[in-house]
């Protein structure tokens, strides 16, 4: 097989012209297969806006004399990635448990099951239907359920965001992670886009499908149950304790606990603190949502191409690092979408960027983030940025009126230090409501300096981006998790100066991911550390 690079198209091209520019390329018209191995859009020039592909092909002719005469930098072999299951040296008979069922836990969970060890997961929020539910009646009434709602629940936070499947990782399982998700009802498109994302709506169904699976193959998954401690014996897990969906406490025997919890289960970082498990502080990010036209996004980054069906809403990403200032950049860039509230806590306000998958809503969304570091921490506690996520959730609540309403304002009042008193041509889309406010009562000022700084150079890469009557709605703080359980080479915890067999942190609220790809892949390598069975106390 061969792979063909830097194939240029125009935005109206058809199959019939990618086929003919490929037998160009290798000079022949012996094509069995086209795969499209990946597509992004080339949107420097406004006058000339097109596709540029990259394509695996079988040719009748001999592949071995095409790569001997073409440019090697346009045609190469094609290397086939095939995800290999590691060997299972596992030889416990007990049940390993799984908690939280977002991608990270999702897909441990499923290859464990495809192992047949039967995995029990508990999740502390409700099925993705049920949780639907508990959402938009938290968007129509403000009641909050605690432990059903953006943050928890099945599938993860990232249900509610866009089903964004962009990722910096290199690792290579991030192809069985996009293979799985297309298996499971994604959409194909997924594994060549250059800006992949499934769609909140779309995203449902594909973890209830993948639910389904590991039911079938003798998981269990039991939603409202919350691990509220962890037995300990001798160094090694013996078992948990939660409390299960009717209420009540229960305990469950087993050597092997996947923590993959998310960013946002506070109370169970608070346990672990308890228990004596390594936390360190971590570094993350704090900001606000940025939302502008989507028609005026769509034109400022495809001009007159703007609008055209084989593009779509279009999509952007910058950073810039202000003089003497901080890194700041543009996260979960939403287009087409619409800001939500995303609390999980009673008395604090925390927002977040959804968006479906036909993207066609008014607004286009992103968060704009600065970069906290530990030592912008009050004091040297693990859970110390968690307290600092806490303080600026609960200014906003209370800022907003203390009913789940978001604090905004317009970019134009923001860069003139003044309180928004109405809103413009804008119109705020967060659907628990906005009241017009000063966002810099919320923020660290080393924040919305930055962001201040930002907004004008990033007008200059994107122009119009800091245009007046542009809204910002505060805060985003949940981007990433605030700490890192420590793990060692066996993916395994630890308390004190002692390894702790059997409890293995994964995923984003562990530390060691950002998004859906990053924390499926880490849940993968939970998996394939539970099945090498690599205890840390065979070399003691």
């Amino acid at each position: 097989m061969l792979r063909i690079s830097d194939i240029k198209l125009p935005v109206d091209h058809t199959e019939e012209d990618l086929k003919t520019q490929i037998s160009k390329i290798i000079r022949t018209d012996e094509i069995k297969e086209i795969k499209i191995f990946r597509r992004s859009i080339d949107s420097r020039k406004k006058s000339d806006i097109h596709f540029v592909y990259t394509v695996d092909v079988v040719s009748g002719a001999d592949e071995a004399k095409i790569l001997k005469k073409s440019d090697p930098k346009k045609v190469s072999e094609a290397k086939q990635y095939k995800y290999e299951t590691p060997e299972n040296r596992r030889t416990s008979s007990l049940r390993p448990v799984v908690t939280g069922f977002g991608p990270a836990g999702m897909f441990c969970a499923l290859l464990l099951a495809r192992e047949g060890l039967r995995p029990l997961v508990i999740e502390r929020g409700a099925d993705v239907d049920r949780r639907t539910k508990d959402v938009n009646s938290f968007w129509s009434t403000r009641k909050l359920n605690t432990d059903s709602n953006v943050q928890f629940g099945e599938g993860g936070a990232g249900t509610f965001s866009d089903g964004k499947l962009t990722t910096g990782i290199k690792d290579e399982r991030q192809t069985k992670v996009f293979e799985e998700f297309i298996h499971f009802g994604a959409p194909e498109q997924i594994m060549y886009s250059n800006y992949p994302h499934i769609g909140t709506d779309k995203l449902k169904d594909v973890v209830k499908n993948l639910r389904k699976e590991i039911i079938s193959l003798g998981g269990e998954i039991r939603f409202n149950c919350r691990l509220t401690d962890l037995i300990i014996y001798n160094n090694a897990i013996q078992g948990i304790t939660f409390i299960n969906e009717n209420g009540k406490q229960e305990d469950f025997e087993t050597d092997t606990l996947v923590l993959a919890i998310g960013h946002s289960a506070r109370d169970t970082l608070e346990m672990l603190y308890d228990k004596g498990i390594n936390i360190i502080q971590k570094p993350f990010s704090v900001g606000t949502r940025i939302e502008h036209p989507r028609e005026f996004i769509d034109r400022a980054q495809y001009g007159d191409f703007a609008g055209h069906p084989a593009l779509g809403a279009a999509n952007y990403k910058m950073a810039c690092h202000p003089e003497h200032g901080r890194g700041t950049y543009t996260f979960c860039m939403c287009p087409g979408g619409t800001v939500v509230a995303a609390s999980s806590e009673e008395g604090m306000l925390v927002v977040n960027g959804m968006s479906e998958y036909a993207r066609d809503k008014e607004n286009s969304n992103s968060a704009l983030l600065v970069g906290i570091s530990p030592e912008d921490f009050s004091t040297d506690h693990p859970l110390s940025g968690m307290h600092l996520q806490r303080e600026i959730e609960r200014k906003a609540f209370a800022l907003g009126g203390g009913d789940y309403t978001a604090p905004a304002q317009t970019v134009k009042d923001f860069l003139n230090n003044e309180k928004s008193t109405k809103f413009g041509a804008v119109k705020p889309s967060c659907p628990t409501g906005t009241v017009p406010s000063d966002i810099r009562e919320i923020l660290p000022v080393k924040v919305t300096d930055n962001i201040a700084d930002a907004l004008l150079k990033m007008d200059k890469m994107l122009k119009g981006f800091a245009m007046p009557e542009a809204v910002l709605t505060a805060p985003e703080s949940r981007s990433s998790s605030p700490v890192r359980i420590i793990r060692d080479d066996f993916f395994q915890a630890s308390r004190g100066d002692m390894p702790l067999a059997g409890l293995y942190p994964c995923g984003e609220g562990a530390g060691y991911a950002g998004g859906i790809v990053s924390a499926a892949v880490d849940g993968i390598r939970a998996f394939e550390a539970i099945l090498k069975d690599e205890s840390p106390y065979q070399s003691i």
